[in-house]
């Protein structure tokens, strides 16, 4: 059966070790013996969406039901199972770089594991899965389940620090772009999505720490020697990046807080000349509206020069306003 045929069943990749870095690919046929045999260790990857995924669990893969519930449930976060035997489940998310996503809505991978077996479900196409491929057909892949595992969680770890990276540059660019030029206006729905996105990326980046920090105390017999330090530089690594993710958050608000300080600093200026440009024309337009009553007896409406001593009068009014203001240091 070729490899389009065993997908038509749910099978998107099936190796059998070699120990040597390499590995070769399995039809879906060849399965069943495979896993009671359990000479040769072997990884198969699932679509956990296909049907026939769900009834090759139940009755062909040897798992029992409380182990294939957990790998078929809906909704899951980061976590790590220990199970008798020395057989372990993980729960791990990757971030998702399929066309059209959005890298934080992070794609789930599912593991069990145990010393001749790695089965792995995944709903979405996983770009650490390809990566851990291109390995194997290079001879420069895992050799063992444990190693299997911990080159997946390491192409993983590796597609978030890129997308670690890009928030970083981008509060990077905005913060040069403020330094360089102080009346530039950052976009404050690019640097709100950036906030929200770094959120949602920690929300799951903080459990899959813990998993790492468990396998690192949690060494099964069938680990390598060095896998603990491997598991723990991943922890250290992941433990970074929250750290950088938190750094962005808080640079975020960091710049949102300078612009809306600008901003009011811009207001209350602009608010105080038209405040002091009140205060100027104010006693004027108490004299115009006064002489401007229709009544008898205003002042200088029988006289020709009346309204030019009218004009003198709220020249000599501005001016002392002027001083004054000035003596007040208002202006």
């Amino acid at each position: 059966m070729s490899e389009q045929d065993s997908q038509q069943w749910g099978l998107v990749h099936a190796y059998v070790l070699d120990g040597k870095g390499g590995g070769r690919p399995v039809s879906y046929d060849e399965l069943a013996d495979l896993v009671l045999a359990e000479r040769e260790s072997l990884w198969v990857h699932w679509d956990r969406s296909h049907p026939q995924t769900q009834n090759w669990l139940r009755k062909e893969s040897g798992l029992n039901e409380f182990v294939c519930d957990l790998l078929l449930e809906e909704n899951t976060r980061p976590r790590f199972l220990q199970l008798p035997e020395s057989k372990i489940l993980l729960f791990l998310r990757g971030v998702n770089l399929n066309p059209g996503a959005v890298p934080e809505d992070m794609v789930s991978l599912r593991i069990f594991a145990a010393a001749k077996r790695a089965i792995s479900l995944r709903l979405r196409h996983l770009r650490a899965v390809e990566d851990l491929l291109v390995d194997l057909r290079a001879g420069k892949g895992p050799k063992t389940s444990s190693e299997l595992i911990l080159a997946l969680a390491d192409h993983m770890t590796d597609k978030i620090e890129s997308l670690v990276s890009d928030f970083a540059e981008g509060i990077d660019e905005q913060e040069e772009q403020i330094d360089n030029d102080p009346s530039f206006e950052p976009d404050h729905d690019t640097l709100l999505q950036m906030r929200r996105r770094a959120a949602g990326l920690r929300r799951f980046l903080a459990p899959q720490r813990e998993v790492y920090a468990q396998l690192t105390r949690n060494q099964q017999p069938w680990f390598v020697a060095d896998d603990a330090d491997y598991w723990n530089e991943l922890n250290n690594r992941l433990t970074r990046y929250i750290e950088e993710l938190d750094l962005t958050r808080e640079r975020v608000g960091l710049v949102l807080e300078a612009e809306d300080r600008r901003l009011d600093v811009k207001m209350n200026r602009i608010m105080y000349r038209f405040g002091i440009i009140t205060g100027v024309f104010l006693p004027m337009s108490f004299l115009t509206g006064l002489l401007g009553i229709n009544v008898g007896g205003i002042p200088g409406s029988e006289n020709p020069y009346g309204f030019l001593i009218a004009c003198a009068i709220m020249v000599v009014l501005a001016v002392v306003q002027w001083f004054l203001f000035r003596r007040l240091r208002w202006v």
